[in-house]
């Protein structure tokens, strides 16, 4: 059963994680670029975003370390850090690709 609810939660999160976090960080890259065209501007939205993903992965280990046993804790933190990472390098290959292609 514990293995259950943490294949559960691990695909739950990813999940929230892909599907959530791509189109937010496009959508706000893209109307700052416009706005403002500073790449400054676009890498603080980016690494706010990424913080705001952060927490709520670290609440949502939090509530996990309740319900599951601590090595399946440390395999979903895995698997989260390796998912935001992933998701963070693709958005900012696309913040470049609209600041160098895009913007000019």
């Amino acid at each position: 059963m514990k293995i259950v609810v943490h294949v559960v939660v691990v695909v739950v999160v990813v999940v929230v994680v892909v599907a959530v976090v791509p189109y937010t960080v496009v959508i706000v890259v893209v109307v700052a670029v416009v706005v403002v065209k500073v790449v400054v501007v676009v890498v603080v939205v980016v690494v706010v975003v990424v913080v705001v993903v952060v927490v709520v992965v670290v609440v949502v280990v939090v509530v996990v370390v309740k319900v599951v046993i601590v090595v399946h804790v440390v395999v979903v933190v895995i698997v989260v850090v390796v998912v935001v990472i992933v998701v963070v390098v693709v958005m900012v290959v696309v913040v470049m690709v609209v600041v160098v292609i895009v913007v000019p």
